[in-house]
Formats: C-alpha cells, structure tokens, sequence
C-alpha cells in the first residue's frame, strides 16, 4: 500500500486525485508565492530605483520637457543613484549618455549633468 501524499506547504495529508501536490488553493499559492519572493524581491527593488531615477531626471527637464541641467548635488540631494541605468547612448561626437527608461543624462564638466527626454522613435 501507498504511503499517503503530503501538502508541499503544509503537511498535512491530501485527498482527491492521484497526482494533487496541494491540500488547497492557498497552499498552492503560499507555496509558488514563497519560490518566487526573492527573486521577485531583488527585480522589483531595481525596477522601483530605475522609476525613482526616471522621476527625478523628469523633474529636471525644462518647460518644454527636452533638455535641463543640474548639479551632481542637487541629483543626489533628491535620491537619484548614479547605480541603476537601463541602457546608454553614443550620439555621433562619442558623447555616452546614460539612461533610465526615457530619460538621460550626460555628465558635464565641474559635476554638471545634461538631462535630456528621448522620445520614441
């Protein structure tokens, strides 16, 4: 005779088909939610620093919205990390621009920084 299956989260005895690994939807989903938490965790810290970025660059631009300039400090001051980027840019002058989502930056002399709005292409 079979030993009887176990609830993967919980332990407690299963009853129904053959092949169930549950006892219940709840455990089922405690059970992906907790494999899935750390992983999700790490992405989802760096997905909310790239928004942060994103919004603090925004908040630079211009009333026209295409181009700003600030202060290293002043990025800073507001919470901006120089760490997080999604991708950068090499315009025809060699310039590197680096981006969040939409929104950019190109480091000046004396700790200055270019912001600049890409818009889709």
């Amino acid at each position: 005779m079979e030993e009887p299956k176990t609830c993967l989260h919980c332990g407690k005895t299963i009853r129904g088909r053959s092949d169930k690994k549950f006892c219940d939807d709840y455990c089922r989903n405690n059970y992906n939610n907790q494999l899935k938490a750390l992983p999700n965790n790490y992405v989802r810290n760096i997905n909310n620093t790239l928004g942060k970025n994103r919004r603090i660059l925004e908040s630079f631009l211009n009333d026209a919205g295409e181009m700003g300039k600030a202060p290293k400090q002043h990025l800073l001051q507001q919470g901006f990390s120089f760490k997080y980027i999604t991708h950068t840019y090499i315009n025809k002058k060699g310039n590197i621009y680096f981006f969040c989502y939409d929104y950019g930056y190109l480091p000046l002399d004396n700790d200055w920084y270019l912001i600049v709005h890409r818009k889709k292409e």
